[in-house]
């Protein structure tokens, strides 16, 4: 899905919400755009035309994540009970994340979507101007406390702005209705937004933490200048589990 790449051009995977991430070297830079151009046109293509190509395109996606976490699991342990576990666990994680991900209609995808970009960006720019402790140093060096709350801010204003622009190209016209609805369904949404960027972090570590029991940089080399698959959907798979089964449930 390659979600990431548009929020994560100029900031290495793991150093997305760091407060001394440093930009990759000019020799860098353009591959890494093109790659993002290529990976933003080809989901928002898919995203576009919607219906068959979109749930070919989520199927090929999770396939390849599948494959690099795979991938992942086989070098972090030597271990054959773990790296069945693994294996099953990855298939199950990625697999259900995909089907919900095909399933959601188009607002709840690009509320999802939106969420973990809007994290990926606030984390980056709120942990590198800010700066400060550690979250967790031994998973992911990088992450700080300030890149945390800056990833749940933003989270929090893009899903509220969401939720009331819905509102108002629902059919409520009148500013008193906006404001109305800002209140009613915004509020609302923008905490789900800050627990979502929660999630999406901890998805992020959790990728994190495998790469480093694997003993590697990038869950593969795919795509130029980002790593794996599986490095630009981490955020998104555990976002795409619970607004998944949030809106199955409601």
């Amino acid at each position: 899905m390659s979600f990431q790449a548009g929020s994560a051009v100029l900031v290495d995977v793991e150093a997305s919400s760091s407060g001394s991430a440093h930009c990759p070297k000019t020799s860098d830079l353009g591959t890494r755009l093109i790659s993002a151009a290529a990976m933003m046109g080809a989901a928002g293509t898919a995203l576009a035309i919607g219906g068959r190509v979109l749930d070919g395109f989520i199927a090929l996606v999770g396939l390849v994540a599948i494959a690099e976490f795979a991938g992942l699991v086989l070098k972090a342990t030597k271990s054959v009970l773990w790296q069945g576990i693994g294996l099953v666990f990855g298939a199950a994680y990625i697999g259900v994340a995909a089907l919900f991900l095909a399933r959601l209609d188009t607002y709840f995808l690009i509320a999802a979507l939106g969420v973990v970009i809007a994290t990926d960006t606030g984390a980056y720019f709120f942990g590198r101007s800010i700066g400060g402790p550690k979250i967790a140093p031994r998973i992911s060096p990088s992450k700080t406390w300030a890149g945390l709350l800056g990833g749940m801010f933003c989270a929090a204003l893009w899903l509220a702005s969401w939720a009331g622009a819905f509102y108002y190209i629902g059919g409520h016209y009148t500013f008193t209705d906006l404001i109305d609805a800002m209140w009613d369904d915004a509020i609302g949404a923008a905490l789900l937004g800050a627990g979502l960027a929660l999630v999406a972090q901890a998805g992020d570590f959790f990728e994190s933490w495998l790469k480093r029991k694997a003993g590697v940089k990038d869950s593969s080399r795919l795509i130029p200048g980002h790593g794996g698959v599986f490095d630009r959907i981490d955020g998104l798979l555990p976002v795409a589990l619970v607004v998944g089964l949030l809106s199955t449930l409601f």
